[in-house]
């Protein structure tokens, strides 16, 4: 939001449930469909970026594989940052306020990303930023971002 309110470039935000509920409903949490759900979400960004937008993209990409697709995909179209929001499971289970992890934990969700099914954390040569709600305000991690994107002159554009 405050990207846009100073003018300029226009920016989206892509998040994963959105994403999911409006452009993948019909998906399941299958590798191949969290892989497809990613090079969907991968598809838009990259469109818009090539169109001039800055885009945030905010989907579970659980997949070394999947992150890597699209870091390639998007690259040809403009800048890729990978920020790993590397929170311990324990504390985004105490701090659940949708009970999704309650769900999973009880069976009743299958699939669930680092209950039931794995997660391949990015390794320091893939994330350009690792954040941690646990240690971290959403501020604190805004800030990092807005250094990591000024020290690359990208917001010397606006």
């Amino acid at each position: 939001v405050t990207l846009n309110q100073q003018g300029g470039r226009s920016v989206t935000l892509l998040l994963g449930e959105n994403v999911r509920s409006n452009i993948s409903s019909e998906l399941g949490f299958s590798r191949e469909d969290r892989h497809k759900n990613i090079q969907r979400i991968t598809f838009v960004a990259a469109e818009l970026t090539r169109a001039g937008a800055a885009v945030i993209a905010g989907p579970i990409s659980p997949f070394e594989s999947s992150r890597r697709a699209a870091k390639e995909t998007i690259s040809q179209h403009g800048s890729f940052y990978l920020v790993h929001v590397a929170t311990s499971l324990e504390y985004c289970e105490k701090t659940d306020k949708k009970g999704i992890y309650a769900k999973a934990r009880r069976g009743d969700i299958k699939g669930f990303t680092g209950v039931d099914d794995p997660y391949e954390a990015p390794d320091d040569n893939e994330a350009d930023l690792r954040v941690d709600l646990e240690y971290q305000s959403v501020r604190e991690i805004v800030h990092q971002i807005v250094l990591m994107l000024e020290s690359e002159g990208l917001l010397d554009r606006f």
